[in-house]
């Protein structure tokens, strides 16, 4: 069949049409195939930091070295790819790292603190892309590295933490115990048996009725009075009784009572706004023992002649304040050696007000006694209740 010379150039535009069409669709898979290979890759690059973080006998600094091959495994041109990563007292650079002007960085943070910065950067020049020669998504990846790296700080902090937290829980029940045993051994103890070889005695050798008799059985019976009572404040220490019957304000406004007549020291107590608050049973023995440790510690160490304890509903806290007219302490310059020694079990009653989610603040002077601030959170107020 013969064409016309019309016919034959409208067939080679359709031609030419579909052959541009076909060029146009195989750039498209290539660049499709290109992106899904970079995707794998930064994929790769996630799931291989992940992998990294379940090994916790792995050292930080070899970790964050690991990091660093696995970023530069996963921008889009790796042979020319290097990467520094500096975090904490760590600063681990690829072998290939070398200063150069295509770099991108992230930094490094965890709840508002800045504890350093990843960076990559190519060795060569190469095309103009969304940032530099770097694609958008090697950004968010670059994004996403350094957040992980900041959580596993955090992690590792937290670690580090619960480690300490367990060696000082393991200590405060042996020095509890040690105490109760003290307690029972050495006074309570020999107090009973010297009262049993003087009741021993008193039956052996039995003086004649009368005053000597009754005057010596008043004395006697003193004594056990006195041992009772010792055994009463031992088991009132260990555990407050009807905390969860009485609640916290009257369980503490006794307690401050108790210990003003113990201790000779003027305690004053007061609460408002607390009713209807209703409180776990963890809460209230934290915030009992933050009390108890404070009036302990003023006994102690504050040469005060009162003190005043303040519980308070304050929307959206609730404010326990502890306050002394002692000697004070230079706080500016010894809060630091307080914490990193534990001294005074300050220490104890920051992780205290931790375990609650709230906060301990000291204020104070030398000459002007100690304020002890503690807020806790009011969402927190019903935990184990």
């Amino acid at each position: 069949m013969r064409r016309t010379k019309s016919q034959l150039i409208e067939e080679l535009k359709r031609f030419r049409h579909k052959e541009a069409h076909t060029d146009a669709l195989a750039r498209e898979h290539e660049r499709v195939e290109r992106a899904l290979r970079e995707r794998v890759k930064e994929l790769n690059c996630l799931y291989g930091i992940s992998h990294l973080a379940q090994n916790r006998e792995l050292p930080m600094e070899e970790l964050v070295r690991q990091v660093g091959e696995l970023v530069c495994a996963s921008w889009q041109y790796p042979e020319i790819t290097c990467a520094r990563i500096r975090i904490e007292a760590h600063d681990c650079t690829t072998r290939n790292y070398r200063n150069s002007p295509w770099s991108q960085s992230s930094p490094i943070n965890i709840q508002g603190e800045h504890l350093g910065e990843i960076e990559v950067r190519y060795l060569e020049e190469r095309p103009e892309s969304d940032e530099g020669p770097f694609l958008r998504e090697e950004r968010n990846l670059i994004d996403a590295v350094a957040h992980k790296l900041g959580r596993l700080v955090q992690a590792n902090r937290s670690e580090a933490h619960m480690r300490v937290l367990s060696r000082e829980l393991i200590k405060a029940q042996e020095n509890e115990r040690l105490r109760i045993a003290t307690e029972l051994h050495d006074h309570l103890a020999q107090d009973l048996a010297a009262l049993k070889l003087d009741l021993g005695e008193l039956m052996e050798h039995p003086p004649a009725p009368g005053l000597p008799m009754q005057n010596r059985l008043a004395e006697l019976t003193e004594r056990l009075s006195g041992a009772i009572s010792s055994i009463r404040n031992l088991a009132y220490d260990l555990l407050p009784p009807g905390l969860e019957d009485l609640g916290l304000v009257r369980t503490l406004r006794r307690y401050c009572t108790d210990f003003a007549n113990r201790s000779g020291l003027a305690v004053d107590f007061f609460a408002d706004g607390m009713e209807g608050v209703h409180l776990g049973f963890e809460t209230q023995i934290n915030i009992y023992r933050l009390v108890q440790e404070s009036l302990t510690n003023v006994r102690k160490h504050a040469q005060a002649s009162c003190a005043t304890v303040r519980i308070i509903r304050s929307y959206p806290s609730v404010i326990v304040r502890i306050e002394d007219n002692g000697q004070g302490v230079d706080l500016e310059h010894r809060l630091d050696e307080f914490y990193q020694s534990k001294k005074m079990g300050i220490w104890g009653m920051r992780e205290r007000a931790r375990l609650l989610g709230g906060h301990i603040t000291l204020r104070s002077r030398p000459g002007r006694g100690m304020r002890i601030h503690i807020e806790i959170p009011l969402e927190n107020m019903n935990n184990g209740a």
